[in-house]
């Protein structure tokens, strides 16, 4: 491998760039030419000394497009994130880039949702609405300092055509079930308006698979049980996602989104317990109902020539679910009927308003960012069980949060240094509030974030960057609500834990990054307080019970290193001269995209019944140009065994898959077949060490699933796109470059 990355980079070095600078040279004087003409008259799809590029490495992010990108933009945006390089998913679902913990942005606000609402809200978001998606690896004052290490920004917004223009796509899902998505997508754009206008359905069914063999240490002796659940689940979501940008004058826009989603969800379970003494059925069913409402209004203006800016933004989130649970277990031992129902009432409104204004002295190669955002977040939910009585049992959680946030950034420019020294202040008050304990539970935190980055440049492609920041992330709703939802049973309970205290996070890196396409680096994430996701048991239980909750880790350290570089394929088979025609084309060109990941963690305060071994991922991206323009994309990952969190991987998790693209018709109609999981190997295999209790834990979904994409456009697609968005260089993720 050594060697091979060696190679790789001396000939990405001497090759694969070595026309860069003519090129920029050519482009140069081609754009000089365009700003000439109007651009509304040209024909065509002739593209002037632009690249397209599905991949580029920059040293603060790294950004991958995904509506262009036949590999990622079928299915949905969960699927698709899951599949870009540094992501890991972990064995509880959470996503994590290169190690690090990430929040979850879109169109550059944070998401509300946190926990199962967040991964399905990804899952009902198609893919192919998502432009590109930015992986931001040490996200500066700028950003929420609630963003824990790394940030994942989808970016939705969309190409506007003059006129009249449209696409209909449709999914059609194969497994053991079939299952179609269809969606219709308008935009266009008449005088200073442009609009666009997405409405889909999805409609999916999966399987799931748990087995858990636990073991019970506060008994004596211990306890051994078996647990085991299939579960099938059936989503219905209907989307709607609108948005309008006017040109209020050659210096400022408005832009208006609104985005609804309606989701009606079902599970039919079938659970067993068995142990020497237990022989346990329970089955039954759970339907949710879901609604997400999402506005947001933006004002951005380019104040004078010398490029001061000011966005001003607007948004609110109303979310309402309501899943309800009935089931009917049977002791077959004593040949006694129980029942376990539940139903509760989750409603979440959020409200922020934000501005950020941008100073730039060009003379002085200086810029300094400043804004400032006031944040309102309140979370009710009423639940109702009845457990073997039909005497209810109520869980009332409240939890309010008001964070009030200023910050500055200063960006300046010496020689072959960028440096990047920004401040946020952060003011939290919050209050929790639940039936299960007596009185509030009030937390008042005001703290102040620095983040510091240095960027050198070794030359014009290549630079070394090293970054610090200090994060904290609040417990979210999702680790503090006590209602159990349909996670509940005679010996299994679910619930958060409303104790819990904020985490704070130390963010170290230093990181290479050539050409656009390579990075090596390391990062470092000390954490105080973390909260992490376990199974554990009561040391006082008359009966063996496993109750999944969130435990606090007083510290918990990762360092993890990476490394990503491609292969140019085309190189090897095709020869120099046919290599550099296709530099430009990437969706013309055979290529190898590889990303390797080490993760190493380390927990204090906490014994575990197994070593703690470091552990290594790897991913790869392949695209094959085949006869008759068959575009074929492959892909592949594995989490190698070792410890992850405070899971110990017995099994390596792994998953290929494949996928076959022609374009018909002048490119207006496209195909694709796909297959993910091709060896139906993904499947977790962990064990894991909590109080009073050993798991041994198992996992299978229905992961192989074929599916049949089409894609048709209509309309005007010969006029190239005119930008009504106001081009400034704002804010970055906290290391970019002064120009």
């Amino acid at each position: 491998m050594k060697s091979l990355c060696t190679a790789v980079l001396v000939l990405v070095s001497t090759t694969f760039f070595a026309q860069e600078t003519e090129k920029n040279k050519e482009n140069t004087s081609v754009n000089d030419t365009i700003k000439n003409k109007n651009i509304n008259e040209l024909e065509g799809v002739t593209i002037y000394g632009n690249k397209r590029q599905y991949i580029k490495v920059e040293s603060d992010k790294t950004t991958i497009s995904i509506k262009e990108n036949p590999m990622l933009s079928t299915g949905n945006a969960l699927e698709a994130v899951k599949k870009l390089p540094g992501v890991i998913t972990s064995p509880n679902g959470g996503l994590t880039l290169n190690g690090k913990g990430v929040a979850i942005y879109i169109d550059n606000a944070p998401s509300t949702l946190t926990g199962q609402d967040l991964q399905n809200y990804l899952s009902s978001l198609p893919a192919n609405a998502i432009e590109k998606v930015e992986l931001i690896y040490n996200p500066g004052a700028a950003f929420d300092a609630n963003a824990s290490g790394s940030i994942i920004n989808i970016i939705t917004s969309s190409k506007r055509l003059k006129g009249i223009n449209a696409s209909f796509n449709l999914n059609y899902n194969f497994n053991k079930y079939q299952k179609p998505s269809p969606q219709i997508l308008l935009n266009g754009k008449e005088k200073d308006l442009s609009w666009q206008t997405m409405l889909g359905y999805n409609y999916i069914d999966s399987e799931n698979r748990t087995i858990s063999d636990q073991t019970f240490t506060a008994f004596s002796p211990d306890i051994v049980m078996r647990q085991e659940n299939f579960s099938v689940t059936t989503q219905r979501n209907l989307y709607w996602r609108t948005g309008t940008n006017y040109k209020l004058s050659k210096k400022s826009n408005i832009l208006l989104n609104y985005n609804m989603n309606l989701g009606n969800d079902r599970n039919v379970f079938d659970a067993t317990t068995q142990s020497d003494d237990i022989d346990y059925l329970n089955n039954g069913v759970t339907k949710t109902k879901n609604q997400n409402h999402e506005l947001s209004i933006q004002y951005k203006t380019k104040l004078d020539t010398i490029g001061r800016t000011l966005d001003v933004t607007g948004f609110g989130n109303l979310f309402h679910r309501n899943p309800i649970s009935t089931s009917d277990a049977t002791d077959l031992i004593s040949n006694e009927s129980f029942f376990n129902d539940g139903n509760s009432d989750f409603d979440l409104k959020n409200y922020y308003l934000k501005y950020d204004f941008t100073i730039p002295f060009e003379k002085y190669k200086f810029s300094i960012t400043t804004g400032g955002k006031y944040n309102i977040l309140k979370v009710d939910n009423i639940g109702d069980y009845f457990i073997n009585s039909p005497t209810v049992n109520r869980i009332v959680f409240d939890y309010s949060e008001n964070n009030l946030a200023f910050y500055a950034e200063a960006r300046k420019k010496i020689k072959k240094f960028n440096f990047t020294l920004g401040l946020r202040f952060e003011d939290f008050n919050v209050e929790r509030i639940s039936s299960t304990v007596d009185g509030k539970i009030k937390f008042r935190n005001t703290n102040l974030f620095p983040n510091i980055s240095a960027i050198y440049e070794v030359n014009d492609n290549i630079n070394v960057t090293a970054n610090y920041s200090k994060k904290i992330n609040q417990p979210n709703y999702f680790t503090l609500d006590p209602n159990n939802s349909s996670s509940f049973d005679q010996y299994n309970t679910s619930q958060g834990n409303i104790f819990l205290d904020p985490t704070f996070f130390d963010n170290y890196e230093v990181k290479i990054t050539a050409l656009q396409f390579i990075q090596l680096g390391a990062n470092f994430t000390r954490t105080k307080d973390n909260n992490l996701f376990i199974f554990s048991a009561d040391a006082d239980a008359t009966e063996p019970i496993s109750n999944q909750t969130f435990q606090q880790f007083d510290r918990f350290d990762t360092f993890s290193a990476y490394f990503s570089f491609p292969i140019p394929l085309d190189y090897f088979f095709k020869g120099k001269e046919e290599f550099q025609k296709r530099m430009n084309y990437i969706d013309k060109m055979n290529y190898i995209f590889v990303n390797i990941n080490y993760v190493k963690n380390d927990i204090r305060g906490f014994d575990f019944p197994y070593s703690n071994e470091a552990i290594w991922s790897y991913s790869t991206q392949a695209q094959f140009i085949l006869p008759w323009d068959i575009k074929n994309t492959i892909s592949y990952f594995i989490l190698d065994r070792g410890n992850w969190e405070i899971y110990k991987i017995t099994k390596p998790i792994q998953q290929f898959d494949i996928s076959f693209n022609k374009e018909f018709m002048n490119n207006k109609l496209k195909v694709g077949l796909h297959c993910f999981d091709v060896f139906n190997s993904n499947e977790i295999n962990a064990l894991v060490g909590g109080n009073n209790l050993n798991t041994n834990f198992y996992q299978k979904q229905d992961s192989r699933v074929f599916r049949i994409s089409l894609t048709y456009n209509f309309g005007n697609l010969k006029l190239q796109k005119e930008n009504t968005d106001i081009e400034v260089e704002k804010v970055k993720s906290g290391g970019g470059l002064v120009k």
